[in-house]
């Protein structure tokens, strides 16, 4: 299957580079995947195609504001991005301009509130770096970091927590599980009170979400791999919904991706903790996952391809002609879609 299979034309207009106001405001493409309809409606709508019983799946990763600037001793700036954490507090970052940051070099960010040497090149260009710093490490990130925003996003974000979810709970990725943003605490609220069950993983979203696809043919592409864990009462929770013959949904791809990750072949799932690079492409049986809130994807992208394989590539390829024809907003900050 090629790669090129899955190239849309995307006016650049159309990339939402900051926020909508409300959150639970943006607008939602409704896909039935059964009869084949595309219907349009506005996010809080959401409420009227869940069922009592039915298990919400989210994903309650933080984002790191994991992008930090800096000055060598030399005075040239530098920008950092935080990846891993390798061992307290030794980190791998991407570093730029990163041919001038060689071993032993120090930098300096948030007027000395944060220090840094290098300790290593590791594969890839990336670097090994040594964190030192007095008090407590994110909290220091939360005063002088910003948000590692995606590349197609040029504006700068005013305010921090409209690229966190509202219900973010543990620290650890790059990216926030964007499906997620459009929901509120009081959309959440009526949804436990028409009786659909919410479920938490933690799946910790990696900078290789952001990665191009390189390869011509989807078989040859190798998925990144993300950490992730779920516990034993959210497992209960899926488990009842599947036993019981009600839908399990997943917020975003990376619940998907943990949700397909560890299910049997009867769909049902046990508490987990390990790296996931399961790459789900139009072929690929679903066995716990029965509908998907989504945002709208990049061309050509692995995301793009697995909201593909649950609803069909033509069909996908015919609703993103539509959201671009009706103007809707698309990546990170824009607009949503149900797959039911």
């Amino acid at each position: 299957m090629k790669v090129s299979d899955f190239n849309y034309y995307l006016p650049e207009e159309l990339i939402a580079q900051v926020p909508i106001k409300k959150r639970d405001e943006s607008r939602l493409m409704v896909l039935d995947r059964e009869k084949k309809t595309i219907e349009h409606k506005v996010f809080k709508d959401i409420i009227e195609y869940l069922n009592p019983g039915d298990c919400l799946v989210r994903n309650n990763t933080k984002v790191l504001p994991a992008r930090l600037y800096g000055k060598k001793e030399t005075g040239a700036k530098i920008e950092f991005l935080l990846l891993n954490q390798i061992e307290g507090d030794i980190w791998e970052c991407i570093v730029k301009p990163g041919s001038k940051l060689k071993p032993g070099t120090n930098v300096t960010f948030g007027e000395g509130k944060l220090k840094a040497t290098i300790l290593d090149v590791m594969p890839g260009g990336t670097r090994k770096v040594e964190f030192f710093y007095d008090g407590i490490f994110n909290e220091i990130l939360d005063e002088i970091g910003l948000m590692p925003l995606p590349p197609y996003i040029h504006e700068s974000l005013k305010e921090k927590d409209r690229y966190q979810t509202v219900y973010a709970q543990y620290e650890g990725s790059a990216a926030a599980p964007t499906a997620g943003l459009h929901f509120t605490d009081e959309l959440l609220e009526k949804i436990k009170q028409k009786g659909v069950e919410i479920a938490n993983v933690t799946l910790h979203v990696g900078i290789g979400t952001f990665r191009p696809v390189k390869v011509d043919t989807i078989e040859e592409h190798h998925m990144h791999s993300e950490h992730f864990y779920i516990k034993q009462e959210d497992v209960d929770k899926i488990n009842n919904a599947k036993k019981n013959g009600k839908r399990v949904i997943a917020v975003g791809t990376t619940s998907c991706r943990v949700l397909e990750s560890i299910a049997d072949e009867n769909g049902l799932v046990s508490p987990t903790e390990r790296d996931t690079n399961i790459f789900i492409y139009p072929g690929y049986q679903f066995k716990c996952l029965d509908g998907l809130i989504t945002n709208f994807h990049l061309p050509e992208s692995t995301l793009i391809m697995l909201v593909s394989a649950l609803a069909g590539k033509e069909y996908i390829m015919q609703a993103y002609e539509e959201a671009v024809k009706e103007k809707y907003r698309f990546f990170s900050f824009g607009d949503a879609m149900f797959i039911q």
